[in-house]
Parts: structure tokens; sequence; C-alpha cells
């Protein structure tokens, strides 16, 4: 039975996770290495709660209680009870993997422990540890209270048992689950971040402007945003790490990263988090 879930990184998504476990009623350990992010965090939870009660979707009351079930740290220790840890960190493959084996050492025995990766192979990820048959892909959809999607990918060792319990928790927030097979990119990026990169190449080769091509893409395929608008909100930082994994991958020259994405996150516009990306902010 999960009762206490362990969230890592109190980012974008890492503090939408926390916030949906802990509207969902289950006791939450946010965890950060950076306490002013951790604060940072708390506060955007707290935002959205209230948004979402001027909208009802939730009752006032709520917030207060959600908020009450959160409980942020900088020590990685304070996760060694939690029944389930869903990692939330950058998109970086040594970095996950450092992340795993520390969490492996520190979470007790039995405990599931997910990544919210959304390209990262799991298998590769479960292996930095003693217990793979407990790993699980877990990728929301960001933002993550509003979305309802979360994908679930199965690394080779993971057990039916470790399955059977994430699909239940995936029910129990009230979200639709897709089940992808652990290849790299699973099934939203594996679409997504290639219409990206050729959005970028568009743009690179002076086919349009950047407004003209996500106009096309909205009023065109009706989409809620365009292409290259959604990159700066997913940071464009985050689009290349997507495409790299892709392209090492499959080694197939059809996820090649624009030039023009790679001279942008050299150049520090990563998108809305910088005030610059495609667009100024």
């Amino acid at each position: 039975m999960i009762k206490k879930v362990g969230v890592l990184g109190a980012g974008q998504m890492g503090n939408g996770i926390a916030h949906v476990f802990a509207q969902y009623g289950y006791g939450v350990v946010l965890f950060d290495i950076a306490g002013n992010q951790l604060d940072k965090a708390v506060a955007t939870i707290g935002q959205n709660l209230e948004r979402q009660a001027k909208k009802g979707a939730i009752a006032e009351s709520l917030i207060g209680e959600t908020l009450g079930r959160i409980r942020t740290t900088t020590e990685m220790a304070d996760l060694a009870d939690v029944d389930f840890a869903v990692e939330a960190v950058t998109e970086n493959e040594q970095l996950k993997l450092e992340i795993f084996r520390k969490l492996d050492s520190i979470v007790k025995p039995g405990s599931i422990l997910a990544s919210n990766t959304s390209s990262i192979p799991i298998t590769k990820i479960a292996s930095a540890t003693s217990r793979p048959d407990k790993v699980i892909g877990m990728h929301f959809m960001n933002p993550v209270p509003v979305m309802k999607l979360v994908e679930v990918i199965r690394g080779h060792a993971t057990s039916d048992e470790t399955f059977a319990i994430t699909s239940e928790l995936v029910a129990r927030l009230e979200k639709e689950m897709a089940v992808s097979q652990d290849y790299p990119g699973f099934i939203v990026n594996r679409i997504l971040m290639p219409m990206i990169n050729e959005a970028a190449f568009a743009l690179f080769e002076g086919i349009a402007t950047a407004e003209d091509i996500d106009k096309g893409m909205k009023l065109g395929t009706n989409q809620p945003m365009g292409p290259l608008t959604l990159a700066d909100f997913i940071g464009l930082d985050t689009c290349l790490a997507i495409m790299n994994v892709l392209y090492e991958g499959f080694r197939d020259s059809k996820y090649r990263p624009c030039p023009l994405l790679v001279k942008m996150v050299n150049a520090g516009y990563l998108g809305r988090k910088s005030g610059r990306g495609f667009y100024q902010y």
C-alpha cells in the first residue's frame, strides 16, 4: 500500500508531481539540493492550488490540506522510508544514474523507484540499482496538475507487481496511462521532438519566420500552440537533450539536432525560463 511518496527535484516537473500526489492524499517528501528552489516550489504549488479553487476544480479547504501533506528537505536521507519515489531532475543520463545509485542505497528495500525521464531508457537507469525489478518509468506531462496523461515505461526487468502498483497509482491520481516499450523517447517525445526539431530546421533554412511556422501548425493542424512556442515552454536545453538521446540511441540521421537549436542552447537562449528562445519574453 503506497502512503508516502518521495519526489526528487523541485523544478517545474517535480513541484507538479508533488502537487498531484499531495492533492490526492499522499504524504510527500520533496527533495532538492537547493533550499531556495524548494521554497519556490511550495509557493508555486500554493498559487496553482488557488487557481484550481478559483476555477471550482477543487474545494478551497483542499489548499491547506494539500500543502500540509508536503514536507521539503535538502537531505536525500529523508527519503529513506518512502513507499514510492519519483525522480524528476534534469534530463541528464549520468546525473540520473548517480541519483538512482544513491537512492537505491537510501530508500527502504521493497519500495519502488520511478523516473520521470522523457527519453532515457529505464533499463539503463534500473541497472544502476540493486532492485531493477522495482524500477519503472512514470513520465508525467507538463503542467502536471492539468495534463491527464502519464506515460508508463517498463524496463527489461520491471516486475508485473511494480507495473500493477504504478498503474493503480496513475488511476488514483485520476490520470490516463499510455504504456510504452523501453526505447529512446518512448511514445510522446519520439514523435513530438522530431517535429520541434523540424520546425527549427524550417526556421534555420529560412523557409518561414517563427511566427508563420507556429501559425501554420496551429491553424493548419489544430494544435493549441505552435512547435517553436512549445519548445520555448519546454526549454530548448531539454529539447536538445532529448534529440541527442534519440540520435545516439537510434544512430539515425533523421534525429540529428538542428544546428540552430544547438547554437541557441550554447548561447543560453533556453526559452521562457531564460527570457529568450525562439521568441523574447
